[in-house]
């Protein structure tokens, strides 16, 4: 007998779960592109979208996911020939490298491994070997969505002022805007990607690229930036048309209208403080699993742990096995083991992720706990008892 029916529980690390409210603010007809309500909303979405990203400068919206926007950022400030810096922790740091040389641009990788953070140190001593300032920006991962490791990237703007170097500062938010404290003109960030479909609670297909004046003073010395990519006529668009490159995303545009005012609200500081103590409830319940078991969280330092998801050890093969039994007995999905195969298991089996990102509350996280609990103990997998009652504990005392 299976207990999943009824409404199914989407705890991954995005596509995050969607308010009611977003869902049915998408559910209408196809609207006028030229004139209307449509344009006036979008030119709504633009301070909003900057009060996420604590910036006070520009926004570019690009149709796209997480990959794309990492794309248009590297599009407007690097080119064939260039060189960028990536202390990297974890797979998507990797990744965002990896885009970077499909361009054309070298990549100077910092290998941090997949459990500690990057140390700005050594970004520091890096910068300073560069002596004729080759490198033109430091691109840095602020959650690692793979690993859960997050970065402090307000230390890495000082370990590039200590060397003075006149290295852009790029930070990838798609994980973390929304969920995890990001302060882009006090942290010193130049340039900060996003996508839709994480802490801003839409359905994936929207890119956001946020960048102060230094950048667009790189992006005005660019020899050539495609036309799709280029930020400039989005963030100062003649024409309707220009804030997308041509067709707007309609119905995503309504849909994050309404995500938008959720999040204004309830407002950012509530939901940093939200988000940290739900994952500190989770936590908690980990903590008491791993008691007696092979369970244990991928990042031991609390401090460097985002609070937006959650990456777990239990062993192969029990890692896919529970995320099995949790979607077809309990209706909850769990995220897979992204990039963390080992020697002994290649496919990463024995790991999972908890995604507890965006529109998500106590009993919605008490609840996925309880399920994952109930999963342990249905497949034989040793661990310590009482662990949502210590999330209970957690959320109890907030």
């Amino acid at each position: 007998m299976s207990l999943a029916h009824g409404r199914p529980y989407l705890a991954i690390p995005g596509p995050s779960v969607m308010p009611d409210a977003v869902l049915r603010a998408m559910h209408r007809a196809s609207p006028n592109i030229y004139e209307g309500e449509l344009v006036e909303i979008v030119r709504g979405l633009i301070p909003d979208l900057k009060y996420v990203a604590q910036t006070e400068g520009s926004a570019a919206i690009y149709i796209c996911n997480g990959h794309g926007a990492w794309e248009a950022a590297l599009s407007n400030v690097v080119g064939e020939g260039d060189t960028v810096l990536m202390p990297a922790t974890g797979r998507f740091g990797h990744g965002w490298a990896d885009m970077a040389a499909g361009l054309g641009v070298e990549t100077q990788l910092i290998d941090f491994g997949r459990k500690t953070p990057l140390d700005p140190v050594r970004v520091a001593e890096a910068l300073a070997a560069d002596k004729a300032h080759k490198i033109k920006a430091v691109m840095v991962t602020h959650v690692d969505t793979a690993t859960s490791l997050r970065n402090d990237v307000a230390a890495v703007r000082r370990a590039i002022d200590d060397a003075g170097h006149p290295a852009l500062l790029m930070a990838d938010c798609i994980a973390s805007m929304g969920c995890d404290r990001f302060l882009m003109d006090e942290w010193g960030a130049d340039v900060a990607v996003t996508g839709s479909q994480k802490g801003l609670m839409v359905p994936p297909g929207l890119g956001f690229v946020f960048f102060n004046d230094r950048a667009a003073e790189r992006r005005a010395e660019m020899k050539r930036v495609s036309r799709y990519w280029d930020w400039t006529p989005r963030a100062n668009p003649e024409f309707f048309y220009n804030y997308f490159g041509g067709t707007a995303p309609t119905h995503h545009l309504y849909g994050l209208r309404a995500a938008l005012d959720i999040i204004r609200a309830e407002g950012m500081e509530a939901i940093w403080a939200r988000h940290a103590t739900l994952a500190r409830a989770i936590w908690a319940a980990v903590d008491v699993w791993a008691s007696d078991g092979p369970l244990e969280m991928n990042v031991a330092d609390p401090a460097y742990r985002s609070h937006a998801v959650t990456a777990l050890r239990v062993g192969a093969p029990y890692g896919a096995q529970l995320r099995e039994w949790t979607d077809t007995q309990a209706g909850v999905t769990l995220g897979i083991g992204l990039g963390m195969s080992e020697p002994e298991d290649p496919q990463g089996t024995g790991f999972f992720r908890i995604g507890h990102m965006g529109h998500v509350n106590a009993h919605m996280v008490l609840g996925m706990l309880g399920v994952i609990e109930a999963g342990l103990q249905a497949l034989g997998v040793p661990h310590g008892r009482g662990g949502v009652a210590a999330a209970a504990e957690v959320i109890g005392a907030a």
